[in-house]
């Protein structure tokens, strides 16, 4: 019996996760269509058993809202599974051109590179608001970093000659070389600059 692939293209036996915080977080079965359909959705931390690049691939179908900017952040995609599909395997295989390694195993450190392992909160006292540093849960990190990443891919495809695919690519490999230019290291980075500065 031959082995189960990710895309039917890539192995991800040899891949660990090096973050130990994050490693009951990141599932690394693969699937040939990573598409489970909220099966989980009853069950807590039903996500934690989702393959990782389906995680990415909902993150892609539904980024979240930024700041008053929803043309910005969801135009492109409108919830249309197979169009997020389509997108994250072809980010996937641009990956695996320019970085000459696993694409997934890529996507793995990426997430864990930019994680933020603090945030702040706002609490209320005495009438009167102010930061407090407090550190981030292993699921709330991994769903940060994901929609961190698509988001700043939404975001520099936008007004741009460059395609969706090769941004979100670009995101991955940023995040993967923990370059400044990746919209989640810088994101992670302000993130835990303002942390510091609020404990």
């Amino acid at each position: 019996m031959s082995e189960i692939l990710a895309f039917n293209r890539w192995d991800t036996r040899g891949i660990k996760v090096m973050d130990p915080g994050l490693e009951r977080y990141i599932t690394l079965e693969p699937r040939i269509v990573p598409k489970t359909g909220a099966r989980y959705a009853g069950s807590k931390f039903h996500k934690s058993r989702v393959f990782i690049i389906e995680r990415l691939i909902n993150k892609v179908m539904v980024p979240g809202h930024k700041g008053k900017k929803h043309f910005r952040t969801s135009s492109k995609i409108t919830g249309k599974a197979h169009t997020a599909y389509n997108a994250v395997e072809q980010a996937l295989l641009l990956v695996e051109k320019q970085t000459k390694r696993n694409p997934v195993e890529v996507v793995v450190r990426a997430i864990e590179n930019a994680a933020p392992r603090e945030e702040i909160v706002a609490v209320e006292y005495g009438g009167a608001r102010y930061p407090k540093a407090t550190e981030c849960a292993p699921q709330r990190r991994i769903d940060l970093a994901l929609r961190l990443m698509t988001q700043g891919a939404y975001h520099r495809t936008f007004n741009s000659k460059k395609t969706f695919v090769s941004c979100l690519a670009d995101e991955i490999i940023g995040a993967f070389n923990l370059s400044l230019t990746s919209n989640a290291i810088a994101k992670k980075s302000e993130l835990e600059r303002q942390a510091d500065a609020s404990r």
